[in-house]
């Protein structure tokens, strides 16, 4: 396959969180997603959401670099981490809290299960 483009000319996935996820707003989530390898375990791609939070429950790995607004999440014990665009940032499996997107955001992910 060799180089990949990572961008929105994949097909888009249009979501929102499950209604007992939900912690406030009315968040949108669009998903491009790039590639998965054969085994289904590895993901990348681009994904964007509308302001609101829901709940997140993580038993993958996710590396995400946010391309456009902000973010916070808070986990179970109540530590918030707060992102911009430009930041860098890795969940690792077992990470429970809440996704909370303060400004329209979008991002670029690798995924791996």
């Amino acid at each position: 396959m060799g180089i990949i483009d990572v961008d929105s000319s994949a097909p888009v996935d249009s979501t929102t969180p499950a209604p007992d996820r939900l912690v406030a707003g009315q968040p949108r989530q669009q998903a491009w997603n790039a590639f998965s390898d054969p085994e289904g375990r590895f993901h990348v791609g681009r994904w964007a959401s509308s302001v609101g939070a829901w709940r997140v429950r993580y038993t993958e790995r996710e590396l995400c670099h946010l391309l456009t607004g902000v973010v916070r999440l808070t986990d179970d014990a109540g530590e918030q981490r707060t992102y911009r665009a430009g930041d860098t940032f890795m969940i690792d499996k077992g990470y429970s809290g809440t996704w909370e997107v303060l400004e329209a955001c979008s991002k670029v992910y690798a995924i791996y299960e």
